[in-house]
Formats: C-alpha cells, sequence, structure tokens
C-alpha cells in the first residue's frame, strides 16, 4: 500500500489515532511515530527503563523521537520496500528510515490501561534490545561503508604488530631474551600483521558486496515501480 500503519492488537494504542497520523504523513513525511506522552503504565518497570531506553536510543540514533517503542507507526510504503531489516531490528524502522534519507516526525496519541493480553518485555527482552541497538549503531555508522570498519581494525593490528616488532628488534639487538622466547613473540607479530592484512582484504570484500546489493535493489525497485 502507499501507507502501512502499525498498532499491538491490545488496544492499549487507540485506532482513532489512526486518522490523525496519516494526516500527518499528508505533510509530507515518510515516518511518522506515536508518542504516548500520559502512558498508562506502571512507573517503575514500564516508563522509567523505556526512558532510558529512548535516551540511549535517540542519542545512538540521531532520531529524535520521544517514544520509539510506540507501535502506532505510519511508513512509506515504498520507503518500507527500500528499508533492510536484521534480525529483530524492526524496532527501529524509524533510524533505518533514515539511512534512505525518510522524512521523520512524531504526534502525540492517546494511550489506555492494558485491558488484554500480558506484556512480552522481561529482562531477558531488554538484553536483546540493548544487542539490536549496538548492532543498530555499526550499521548507521558502517553500512554503505564497512571497510571504514574493518580497515580501523586492520589499522589496529598492523600498528601493534609493527609496534611489537620494533620492541623484538630491540630485544634482539640487546640479548634480552631467548632463541625460544623470541621464537613465540615471532610468531605473535605474524599473527598480529597477517590479521591486519585479513581484515583490511575483509572490508574490501565487504565493500564490493555491499555496492552489488545496492545495484540489485536499486533494480528491484525500478522493477516494482514500473508494474505498479
Amino acid at each position: 500500500g502507499e501507507i502501512i500503519v502499525t498498532m499491538d492488537g491490545d488496544l492499549q494504542n487507540d485506532p482513532k489515532d489512526i486518522p490523525n497520523v496519516v494526516r500527518k504523513m499528508e505533510e509530507g513525511y515518510d515516518v511518522v511515530s506515536g508518542w504516548r506522552k500520559n502512558r498508562k503504565d506502571k512507573l517503575l518497570i514500564r516508563k522509567v527503563p523505556s526512558k532510558i531506553a529512548n535516551y540511549l536510543i535517540r542519542r545512538t540514533t540521531r532520531v529524535n523521537l520521544h517514544d520509539t517503542g510506540c507501535s502506532l507507526k505510519a511508513y512509506r510504503g515504498d520507503l518500507m520496500q527500500r528499508v533492510r531489516l536484521y534480525g529483530e531490528l524492526h524496532r527501529f524502522i524509524p533510524a533505518l528510515g533514515r539511512i534512505e534519507g525518510a522524512r521523520i516526525t512524531e504526534i502525540v496519541v492517546d494511550h489506555h490501561e492494558r485491558r488484554f493480553g500480558e506484556s512480552k518485555y522481561n529482562i531477558t527482552r531488554t538484553f536483546r534490545v540493548m544487542m539490536d541497538l549496538t548492532t543498530l549503531n555499526l550499521l548507521l555508522k558502517y553500512l554503505t561503508n564497512p571497510v571504514h570498519f574493518f580497515g580501523t581494525l586492520a589499522m589496529l593490528f598492523n600498528f601493534i604488530g609493527i609496534v611489537g616488532m620494533g620492541g623484538l628488534l630491540f630485544a634482539w639487538l640487546n640479548s634480552t631474551v631467548t632463541p625460544e622466547e623470541l621464537n613465540v613473540q615471532v610468531s605473535m607479530v605474524i599473527l598480529l600483521l597477517a590479521a591486519g592484512v585479513n581484515f583490511l582484504f575483509l572490508g574490501l570484500v565487504a565493500q564490493m558486496v555491499i555496492q552489488l546489493g545496492e545495484k540489485r535493489d536499486e533494480r528491484r525497485y525500478d522493477l516494482i515501480q514500473h508494474k505498479g
């Protein structure tokens, strides 16, 4: 569809807000997120953790939403065809949309006390969310340029290897190490340098894969647009 609206089925979000969300989309936005400003949940186990999580998400993604966890959202259909979802990153679709240049905003929506179902959030899920946020941070920084990430690792390992090589040379010239110790340390230096080279080539391969994937997605999107 042209506009996709999502919301939970427990009716804590009010379906009456859907027209308001859609009208906001008509102002030219690609993503409109609900903001449960007057949230009807328990303070310590839901509101406080949510505020902390939303603060961390805003700082990480640079998407200025007060309530990322609100399920009442609207998206442009063509945007969702371009967004790439990894694992459980559906929680962060607005941030992934930012990669595609989406215009994002939020509006205040109603929120009701829970009457149906049970909350699925617990400590384990919180841990998964934090892991997903770490993954998202890497994606936002390096998705289009993975060679920067792997290149940084390559420079780090090579730097340590070169420093280690200098230390070994100094120790060998001053006869402060035994031949056995020297062999072990030389092996470690070689491993560090080899790891640096491998990271560099891995980054180059990842960069080529990303570019090929982007070209494939562009062709698929053009085909969908043509059929539409």
